[in-house]
């Protein structure tokens, strides 16, 4: 890979990680027993009626989906950051090849080539 395509790739995987960063911080707060992670907030309507609460429970719940998903994302992307760094971004952590720059393109923070991800999502 080019330097300028790593350059190019590095400056996604930067506004994405800031990208993941504020929406982490705009349904939660910053963990303070785990250093990096978030918590979502619970919502909180101040009525104590069944409805109220079980609305309470519901939108914490699809929350915490929600913080899962972002902190996973936020996690591959600066494991993409490192490679980076270390000089293995573009290559597949499970068969050692390129991956295809087209999936990069989609999914800058990719570790693993189509054919490998097929085989661990069992697509095949």
């Amino acid at each position: 890979m080019t330097i300028e395509k790593l350059a190019y790739f590095k400056q996604k995987l930067l506004e994405q990680c800031e990208r993941l960063t504020q929406e982490l911080e705009d349904f939660g707060k910053k963990s303070p027993t785990n250093p990096g992670k978030y918590e979502a907030t619970y919502p909180e309507s101040g009525s104590n009626s069944d409805d109220d609460n079980a609305m309470e429970i519901a939108e914490y719940s699809d929350d915490l989906s929600i913080e899962t998903q972002l902190q996973s994302g936020l996690k591959d992307t600066k494991s993409a950051l490192k490679a980076i760094e270390i000089g293995t971004y573009g290559i597949c952590k499970y068969c050692k090849k390129p991956i295809d720059e087209k999936r990069l393109e989609a999914r800058p923070s990719s570790s693993s080539c189509i054919d490998c991800k097929k085989i661990l999502t069992q697509e095949m």
